[in-house]
């Protein structure tokens, strides 16, 4: 665990009490922090390291809707679905809780979107009602033209959030016709009238493009929209990507400056991944931090489809958080929630910490602490179903940077790190974590090139 000063007090194995939650939205009550997702799960924690399951299946005895196969029989039947995809839930000034539920048939985006009530967080949740649909093939959409797959959204995967100025706004979509966002009156939890589908915000012809979380920074102005691209399987190459824009309706940039608004598969294609994959900041994606002969025997970080995340800005610490579910090699499709803390580097974009949060707080450093052998990997701008595995690296004490990438690098200031790499250049930081592989404290880092790639450090954990 870390001191404030990020010295190594002890190598004491962090306690990490795991939960299934797919598609984990959070929200903080009190001094809890809650997720909720797809299938009606969600658990509980107090200190994003020990979970608590506290629902999980759409079945009646569900706590969170008991009665949830006949209160939301119209939205099941419309999907024809017996299951319940990815939720959000918000407190409104009312300081009631409302659940923004979701049902899709999967292979067709015959999808409803509603919301239900609750005095308590943890239910029970009663519908007041859907307030949109999808897949009405040929007959008249929400904005009164003919449903049209390829421009028109699946109505999924909602976050409802309020932005700088306390005004509310529901993002949401899932392949498709894209990502769009709404604007929602805040008495009454539904969106404004006559907007249709409200505003796209980007993607079109089915890319996998999904599971949209906005998260607005007081440090930089900015709303960071998270994205997840890909397939959820285990073979489907998930991965998180952040885009972000001065205002909560866009238009969004990437690292590169592109405007997300035209990002899509082009006409006529489906599933077109090459076309989307160059643009947005990949944060991580398929990764996997190798055993290294002479350590502790175990291996490191190890995700497959990391993905559908939501974000959380603590306030009082300034601590950013980064929550998702993920698979892991050779286990199938089994899936667990996982929190990262995130920092933003010198370009005012987030980097993901490369192990799971463990009650660390970055430190002040100083640079021969941080010279050695790092597992490294780049996680690319792809979509694919392999898992990145970690190469050895040297930060030299001279700047130089050798082994399986050659370059510089430099400290800057107490934590920043600027890494030069074949011409790019990656600016982030390091950090002092708890290993899981190695079981201890190690020092890491995380960094973005200019082109929006993600590339993680571990140190190297030889035993003594």
């Amino acid at each position: 665990m870390l001191a404030e000063t990020g010295k190594q007090v002890a190598d004491e194995a962090p306690k990490f009490e795991n939960a299934s939650v797919h598609d984990p939205s959070v929200i903080k009550v009190e001094d809890t922090y809650y997720v909720f997702g797809s299938h009606l799960a969600a658990a509980k924690t107090t200190d994003f390291m020990n979970w608590t399951q506290i629902a999980s299946g759409v079945h009646d005895g569900n706590p969170l809707i008991p009665n949830v196969t006949t209160e939301l029989a119209e939205t099941l039947e419309w999907a024809q679905s017996n299951t319940l995809w990815a939720p959000d839930v918000i407190q409104l000034p009312d300081g009631r809780f409302y659940m923004y539920y979701n049902a899709c048939k999967g292979d067709s985006p015959l999808s409803a979107m509603g919301v239900a009530v609750a005095d308590h967080v943890e239910g029970p949740y009663k519908d007041l009602g859907i307030m949109l649909k999808s897949g009405m093939w040929g007959q008249p959409s929400e904005d009164g033209t003919v449903y049209d797959a390829t421009v028109h959204p699946n109505v999924v995967d909602p976050h409802v959030f309020f932005d700088k100025e306390n005004k509310l706004w529901m993002v949401y979509g899932s392949y498709s016709g894209g990502i769009y966002i709404l604007e929602m009156d805040s008495k009454t939890g539904f969106p404004y009238p006559d907007q249709g589908y409200g505003k796209k915000l980007l993607g079109a012809n089915h890319s996998r493009i999904e599971g949209p979380y906005m998260l607005y920074s007081p440090e930089t102005d900015y709303y960071y929209m998270f994205l997840s691209y890909g397939g959820l399987d285990a073979i489907g190459g998930y991965n998180i990507r952040v885009v972000r824009s001065k205002a909560p309706d866009g238009p969004f940039e990437d690292a590169e400056g592109h405007d997300m608004t035209g990002v899509g598969g082009p006409a006529g294609t489906f599933f077109d991944d090459e076309a989307i994959a160059p643009y947005g900041v990949k944060l991580m994606g398929n990764v996997q931090f190798d055993y290294v002969e002479g350590e502790t025997p175990g291996v490191g970080t190890a995700y497959v489809s990391p993905g559908h995340n939501s974000a959380y800005y603590d306030k009082a610490t300034g601590k950013y958080y980064l929550i998702f579910h993920t698979r892991f090699p050779n286990r199938g499709e089994s899936h667990e929630v996982r929190v990262h803390q995130m920092f933003l580097n010198e370009d005012g974009w987030p980097v993901v910490a490369p192990h799971r949060y463990s009650g660390e707080t970055i430190g002040a450093y100083e640079a021969a602490e941080l010279v050695g052998d790092y597992k490294f990997v780049r996680h690319g701008k792809d979509i694919t179903a392999e898992v990145k595995a970690s190469s050895i690296i040297h930060l030299g004490a001279d700047g130089k940077v050798s082994g399986s990438e050659t370059g510089t690098w430099r400290f800057i200031g107490d934590h920043g790190l600027e890494l030069k790499l074949d011409g790019s250049v990656f600016r982030g930081g390091f950090l002092r974590q708890w290993d899981g592989g190695t079981m201890q404290n190690v020092i890491v880092f995380s960094a973005l090139s200019e082109a929006g790639e993600a590339a993680w450090g571990s140190r190297v954990g030889l035993k003594e």
